[in-house]
């Protein structure tokens, strides 16, 4: 898969606003026709990011909104064994990944199920450059959910055991799923945990270990016949997606690429080994900012970065025929109006780039 190439066609990084389930797909579809996406839509309490993948994890307690690991329950040790035992089913392929807890059920999978109905039908008249979804990444997963006493289940070693193998089973499952659509299937990680990586609250978390937590649920996507991807909101050490098995690095470019820039060679690197970059060259956390930009501004700004990421070995041109254009964050926290116009501008910016 590693003679994919993006060519400055659109995607986008997953969350919307609405709560028309078909509306949110069909303006997905009119906006990123090449790269199509399912929507997480958090806006139903189902599928917001840790409801909608920690389902199926051992000792998972909902309480009104709030959803935490029980880990002084009666019943998790039997729990844990029941998940290691299905898990070791699915490795093994005694028992089908779409017959196992790592599915998404009826709640948490509606607007996937609805987005995988709808693409097969304009599958018959299109044919895309590839198909996306995404997972939670593991480092977000294990640091935003908490057992019963506030602890992050981060630094429960049971969990992070457990996280990446839930994980990596739920990106399978995608994976079986949009390959029906004979097109690249591309899974990103989110992981707007890790713009939190080496502050105090994470101190003493190396990054081998954020690099091992990768590594599982990556492998199991390339092992699926898929690309992964990763991306993470505001600012990062890049090195641990630079050093880690990603086909695609998803950054904030609007925001944040002097900070990205600064691993320029590491860049450069990953470009020659084949990789992608997404440039979330779309604000998304500004609304004054989303309606004074324009795709003729927001693709002039792009050229000047690339220019200035360019190599000689690595000349603009071949950089832009490995990239994605994406928003720089998911639009599941703004307005419908904003997140539209967002879609808008990925949309006519992909055409501009691509165009150039």
């Amino acid at each position: 898969m590693k003679d994919f190439r993006g060519l400055a066609s659109a995607t986008l990084i997953g969350s919307m606003p609405h709560r028309d389930r078909q509306r949110a797909i069909e303006l997905i579809l009119r906006a990123v026709p090449d790269i199509p996406v399912w929507p997480q839509l958090p806006a139903y309490s189902a599928e917001q990011m840790m409801v909608q993948y920690a389902e199926g994890m051992p000792g998972l307690v909902r309480e009104d909104d709030k959803v935490f690991a029980g880990t002084d329950s009666p019943g998790f040790d039997d729990e844990t064994y029941s998940f290691y035992e299905e898990y070791l089913e699915v490795e093994e392929g005694t028992k089908a990944v779409g017959n196992s807890r790592f599915k998404m059920g009826p709640e948490t999978g509606a607007t996937f199920d609805l987005f995988l109905d709808t693409l097969a039908e304009a599958a018959k008249s299109t044919k895309f450059r590839a198909v996306k979804g995404q997972v939670v990444g593991p480092f977000t997963l294990l640091s935003g959910m908490k057992d019963q006493d506030g602890r992050a289940l981060l630094f429960d070693e049971r969990y992070a055991d457990i996280g990446p193998k839930l994980l990596a089973c739920k990106a399978r499952w995608q994976i079986e799923k949009l390959k029906a659509f004979g097109a690249p299937v591309i899974i990103f990680l989110d992981e707007p945990g890790l713009a939190g990586f080496g502050s105090s609250a994470f101190i003493t978390v190396t990054a081998e270990q954020v690099r091992d937590l990768f590594s599982e649920v990556v492998a199991a996507i390339h092992s699926a016949g898929a690309l992964a991807g990763i991306h993470v909101c505001a600012n990062t050490d890049w090195l641990l997606g630079f050093q880690s098995d990603f086909d695609i690095i998803n950054f904030d470019a609007y925001t944040y690429f002097d900070r990205f820039v600064i691993y320029r060679k590491a860049c450069l690197d990953f470009l020659k080994r084949g990789g992608n970059l997404a440039w979330g060259i779309v604000p998304t956390t500004d609304v004054e900012s989303i309606i004074a930009e324009t795709p003729e501004k927001l693709a002039a700004k792009l050229a000047a970065q690339v220019n200035e990421l360019a190599s000689e070995d690595m000349p603009a041109e071949k950089i832009i025929s490995q990239s994605i254009i994406t928003p720089s964050c998911g639009c599941g926290s703004m307005s419908e109006s904003a997140a539209e116009r967002v879609l808008e501008l990925v949309s006519a910016t992909s055409r501009i780039v691509a165009g150039k």
